[in-house]
């Protein structure tokens, strides 16, 4: 099937044309939220909760739950579904990783979670912890996958150094990494160290792919047709995924908001020390690519009015999407007395979403300000490093 705009079929819809065959007299688990829906928009939970040819048995959740309605950052308890009447383990409360006394009595885990292309989601973490117990308790795995709303050719950012491996960045990848969920997975799968799990059960791990029809990696999500379903509750759009790649590193420090509470969630820009028409005139200054700046005035959701810079995108293909985070990274610097990355108690946190030790460096030594010549020369350095990582992930390629 060509990949022709509004025939993406997704893994969910390709397993249920099949009818269901690779589950077949199995007792399943499902690792799932509230974006794994089939084109219809029906959960996945619901396309396999009343099949007779296998038994659903168990729910698996990622971070805010499977219904989405838990808060960000806060540890959900395990429960029992009112909807299905099935136990809900949860993978973001006591435990991240499966534990076996949950796995008992399932032959086939599915996962259907919607990533958003950028390293420091969670969902990709969530599925390789699963892989891992699944894959050490002789466990099958299926991957119903989905797309790269980003696409599979833009490759941006700087890639995960491993000190900084965490739930906020489970592989040694680009922040933005260009792979759908299935292909994450492949690559989990056979490439060694991927997965923090004795060498013998990554390889005798058994993973199934059921990938779409009709997507090919020059579709960035309005292409595909598919109504967006929030992945979280700052993420109601496609625009907000756009967003998170562009501005959700540049406002973790330093004194730029990203526009949290309005309703341009990681689009709206302010700065602390500069009006909004002053904050837009700077960011023109900047040598960036494909985007394009305008002045909003508009309501947060505590009903205060709020003003500021609406980040928007003119020219995807000259766009380097995390280029804007790090010149804002610099300009914080500018802007403030002191260094704030110097003095901050959260550069842990901020690393392990950035992953760069050399970035960290550059932003703290004491004898030099980061300029944005600065800037150019990392920017420059991972699109080296970038066209690498392509090279190397192109064999594992789904879709080509």
């Amino acid at each position: 099937m060509v990949g022709v705009e509004g025939s993406v079929y997704l893994g969910i819809d390709v397993l249920e044309a099949d009818r269901f065959s690779v589950l077949k007299g199995k007792r399943v688990g499902l690792l799932t939220h509230p974006a794994g829906v089939n084109r219809k928009g029906v959960s996945t939970i619901d396309v396999l909760k009343d099949q007779r040819s296998f038994k659903l048995v168990a729910l698996f959740g990622p971070e805010h739950g499977i219904y989405g309605n838990e808060k960000a950052n806060q540890p959900i308890d395990n429960k029992i579904d009112k909807k299905t009447g099935l136990p809900v383990y949860s993978l973001y409360g006591k435990y991240r990783k499966p534990q076996p006394q949950m796995l008992e009595g399932i032959d086939t885990m599915v996962i259907d979670l919607q990533d958003i292309g950028v390293r420091s989601y969670t969902y990709i973490s969530c599925m390789r912890y699963a892989m891992e117990a699944c894959f050490e308790n002789d466990i099958e795995v299926i991957i119903l996958d989905r797309p790269n709303p980003l696409g599979g050719e833009k490759v941006d950012g700087p890639s995960l150094d491993p000190e900084w491996k965490s739930y906020v960045g489970a592989f040694e990848i680009p922040y933005i990494h260009g792979l759908t969920i299935g292909e994450c997975a492949i690559l989990s799968k056979q490439i060694p160290g991927w997965l923090s799990i004795d060498p013998k059960f990554q390889k005798r791990g058994i993973l199934k792919i059921i990938p779409m029809k009709g997507w090919n990696r020059k579709m960035l999500w309005p292409s595909t047709q598919l109504k967006w379903v929030p992945t979280s509750p700052y993420i109601p759009s496609f625009a907000s995924v756009l967003g998170y790649a562009m501005t959700g590193l540049g406002a973790q420090e330093g004194s730029f908001s990203h526009g949290i509470g309005s309703p341009y969630p990681f689009r709206l820009l302010s700065n602390k020390h500069l009006t909004a028409i002053q904050l837009k005139r700077a960011l023109e200054s900047l040598p960036l690519g494909g985007h394009d700046f305008k002045v909003v005035k508009t309501t947060h959701k505590n009903g205060t009015p709020i003003e500021g810079v609406y980040v928007g995108v003119s020219n995807w293909e000259k766009l380097r999407p995390t280029a804007l985070s790090f010149y804002m990274m610099a300009l914080s610097i500018k802007l403030e007395p002191r260094n704030p990355f110097r003095q901050t108690e959260r550069s842990e946190l901020f690393n392990k979403h950035v992953g760069s030790t050399e970035w960290w460096d550059a932003l703290t030594q004491s004898s030099t300000r980061t300029s944005e010549r600065d800037v150019a020369y990392f920017l420059e350095k991972w699109d080296r490093e970038n066209a690498q990582f392509k090279k190397m992930v192109q064999p594992y390629f789904i879709y080509r």
